[in-house]
């Protein structure tokens, strides 16, 4: 189990936000923290403390700067996600992302585009890409949601669509939406159906706020399920210390 950081950009800032809230207006988005840093400030915390894997994650236009800042930073040590498709995931891999990170463009209309994947899948290889099934819960069960996580398809998330989709990439990003920049708690529930039935690296995000949380996500994800930790941690305004989780996720 390791950590994996994140660089969360709205608006070409270093931003968290609560995911449910983000709309195509804006209209009812929710922001826990905005950094006086910019992108590549935590590009480089994060090269300098050798922590791979992160993601940047640009939400909604105007941050394809920024992004690429941190890219150039970091570059080799940082995916990016967030308005990724066939026609310029080959351009952010030129631009120093390890991998690139595909939601909307794989799943839309509701449904997982299988044409689209294999696209995607042909023109970088599997290596390159890391697919985010993020999820929110109905009906008791766990459904991928696009479009700034408000709209939900009709893909479950598991263990028949993380055997499917495992090999199309390197690893899954899952973020648990309904508790994502709360700091209310983790998802167990999921946390679980990824321990069990993923069979390739997955990372965990959503609701972490304490080292007690991390401690959790190792025992109920049998020690092999990846984390990250936003809006608690202190250098994104939260009372978690940096350096603790550091220690937490080795």
């Amino acid at each position: 189990m390791e950590f994996r950081p994140c660089i969360d950009l709205h608006k070409g800032k270093v931003k968290q936000i609560i995911g449910g809230t983000l709309t195509d207006d804006n209209s009812r988005v929710q922001t826990n923290f905005e950094s006086e840093h910019d992108s590549a400030y935590y590009a480089e915390l994060y090269r300098k403390d050798g922590l791979r894997g992160g993601h940047v994650i640009m939400l909604g236009p105007g941050n394809r700067e920024a992004a690429r800042q941190a890219l150039a930073t970091y570059p080799g040590g940082l995916q990016v996600g967030g308005g990724i498709n066939c026609g310029n995931a080959l351009e952010w891999l030129e631009a120093g992302a390890a991998q690139v990170i595909l939601t909307s463009c794989i799943f839309a209309d509701g449904e997982l585009k299988q044409d689209s994947l294999d696209k995607v899948f042909n023109l970088v290889g599997r290596g390159n890409l890391v697919l985010d099934l993020s999820c929110r819960l109905r009906d008791g069960k766990y459904y991928i949601v696009t479009d700034r996580w408000q709209k939900f398809t009709t893909c479950e998330v598991n263990a028949a669509s993380l055997n499917q989709l495992a090999g199309y990439c390197a690893e899954f990003l899952i973020h648990a939406v309904d508790v994502e920049g709360k700091q209310a708690g983790i998802d167990t529930d999921l946390i679980k159906i990824m321990a069990e039935h993923s069979t390739i690296p997955a990372v965990y995000a959503g609701g972490v706020r304490s080292l007690e949380d991390i401690d959790l996500i190792r025992k109920i994800g049998q020690n092999k399920i990846d984390f990250t930790v936003g809006s608690a941690l202190d250098i994104f305004g939260g009372t978690l210390k940096y350096n603790d989780v550091l220690k937490a996720g080795y």
